[in-house]
């Protein structure tokens, strides 16, 4: 294995540390990021892209899809897949208005994870969004 380093700066000042990368079949890479790159490279939410979905509609109940995609971060194909969970899992409706779809969301919807099982849905958007959602028994 043969190493170069490099003596360049990076952002801030840092300078750049080697990192090593494996490749398949005994390759390695060396990868010159610095210990923030790396890091930013590693993205993780707390919510999956299914509850930033349910949260767009939340807040706009008519919005198209394609405006949810975008508010969410994911293509329009994707989030029409997660509707279409959302929907078959009973969390969501979708009614047609014209030539709109008009969403109506299911509140007392229980956490699908066992950890949260007795939880409903709807404490979860009521952080999230203005009005308070009625139905919230636990």
């Amino acid at each position: 294995m043969h190493f170069r380093y490099s003596a360049t700066l990076a952002k801030g000042g840092r300078k750049r540390q080697p990192h090593l990368m494996t490749r398949g079949a005994g390759h390695t890479m060396v990868n010159m990021a610095t210990a923030d790159q790396r890091e930013s490279t590693r993205n993780w939410t707390f919510l999956t892209n299914h509850g930033h979905v349910l949260l767009a509609i939340a807040r706009n109940p008519t919005a198209r899809l394609r405006d949810v995609a975008a508010e969410v971060g994911v293509t329009e194909r994707a989030a029409q897949a997660i509707v279409a969970d959302l929907e078959a899992g009973g969390y969501l409706r979708r009614t047609r208005v014209g030539r709109r779809n008009e969403y109506t969301l299911n509140p007392a919807g229980r956490f699908r994870h066992p950890a949260e099982a007795d939880r409903q849905v709807g404490h979860l958007l009521a952080l999230f969004t203005e009005e308070p959602l009625a139905d919230l028994a636990d």
